[in-house]
């Protein structure tokens, strides 16, 4: 499993950028889903809470499921929030979404179980590496968003032990609608039905992790709320990471049926994937904090919609000017899904860009430009599509960036 366990492209690509900028460069740098804290700090309640905390000597080893305050609390977020109705014993606190994600996956795949995600999409077929199952894998299309669709889940359905999906989407932004989810949880009970007790059941992963984040008239919907009948089939992912722009804080959330979340549970107390204590205390109270939250959030989300919306005009406009790119408008979370079908065109020294590997090159050598293709998702390796994210973005050198990005293009024929 270790010998063929795969890198992240992602960070390769960051590094390679990285050491351009300590070279002295100049790289506009949108590759990682994170935030520059200068840019987009976290709340300042949750800061002082941390402290107090610390200073509390809240410094000794949390429950292993999290400890009840913020379990409590995080019960009383998803009611007032989104109306779903979950106990304290049916959330499950860890160091951040990726631990419970990977318990999710050794919880519910034995060896050889197929799990069923689309790409592109973050890591599903790491997590189905590490837990020995097999990818059945979806590959969606621009038309759809890049969200996949129960027609595409259909004719593999009997076959999943589980279904991985993500809304709002990393790497695109976009996000399932009303309809389109609920078709997919419509497909999942079916199957249910027709195992009954003779099969293991197929289960639904539902990453909502960005589902604060949402701009425009853009809605979040869950399973759960339009299919009461899925919820014991589904385990959702969320936590702090994004919603607060506080990514190395580590305080994510699970939350499902109780069998499985008793059984990652206890998957986690080995590893020891919990959040810091003092962390979790800070978060239980703010959590609480209702005018805080609507505070931060309202500023929070214009401040990532100005910048996405700056992107995608500027994208739009090169294409209203004839040049070979494309966007795909912001629904959410912080990522921009951009197209640069620049495959096959020269550059000013004779040079072919052959590949995607190729264009991505190009862009950062001529306007440096730093994003990560849809291949590094999984999705085809010829895909000509990217993710863009604006949480490390300055909105002021938005401007400088297309002069750059324009004339980089100009240079291609």
């Amino acid at each position: 499993m270790a010998e063929n366990l795969i890198g992240s492209e992602i960070i390769k690509l960051a590094g390679e950028v990285k050491a351009k900028m300590e070279q002295g460069e100049k790289i506009y740098n949108l590759t990682i889903g994170d935030f520059n804290p200068k840019l987009f700090s976290i709340p300042s309640e949750l800061k002082e809470e941390i402290i107090k905390a610390y200073n509390n000597d809240e410094t000794n080893y949390p429950a292993a499921n999290g400890i009840q305050e913020l379990r409590e609390a995080v019960s009383r977020f998803l009611h007032t929030r989104e109306g779903l109705e979950y106990p304290a014993s049916q959330i499950l606190i860890s160091g951040g979404a990726r631990p419970l994600i990977y318990a999710v996956y050794q919880t519910l795949i034995d060896p050889q179980d197929k799990v069923l995600f689309p790409v592109p999409s973050w890591n599903n077929n790491h997590y189905t590496h590490l837990s020995h199952g097999q990818q059945i894998i979806i590959q969606t299309t621009a038309e759809n968003k890049f969200m996949p669709t129960a027609a595409d889940i259909k004719p593999h359905i009997s076959e999943a032990n589980l279904v991985a999906v993500c809304s709002p989407l990393n790497p695109t932004g976009t996000t399932f609608t009303e309809q389109g989810l609920k078709e997919i949880c419509d497909l999942i009970i079916e199957e249910n039905k027709k195992r009954g007790s003779s099969r293991k059941p197929v289960y639904l992963l539902y990453d909502q992790i960005y589902w604060t984040l949402t701009h425009g008239d853009t809605f979040h919907v869950d399973p759960v709320t339009l299919c009461p009948d899925i919820k014991n089939y589904t385990i959702y992912i969320d936590g702090i990471s994004k919603a607060f722009a506080a990514t190395g804080v580590r305080v994510g959330w699970a939350f499902g049926p109780q069998k499985i979340i008793d059984k990652m549970k206890s998957i986690l107390s080995h590893v020891g994937a919990w959040s810091p204590k003092a962390e979790q205390v800070a978060t239980a109270n703010y959590l609480n904090n209702d005018n805080a939250i609507d505070t931060y959030l309202a500023s929070f989300k214009r401040d990532i919609s100005k910048r996405l919306d700056a992107f995608y005009e500027g994208m739009i406009k090169l294409k209203s000017e004839g040049f070979d790119v494309d966007a795909i408008a912001p629904e959410a979370a912080i990522y921009l899904t951009v197209n640069f079908n620049l495959v096959g065109k020269k550059t000013e020294d004779g040079s072919v860009l052959e590949t995607t590997a190729d264009v991505t090159r190009y862009l950062l050598e001529e306007a440096k430009l730093a994003i990560v293709p849809f291949n590094a998702f999984g999705a085809d390796k010829d895909s000509t599509w990217y993710r863009l994210s604006v949480g490390t973005s300055v909105y002021e050198e938005i401007t400088t960036l297309f002069e750059q990005l324009k004339a980089a293009l100009s240079k291609l024929n």
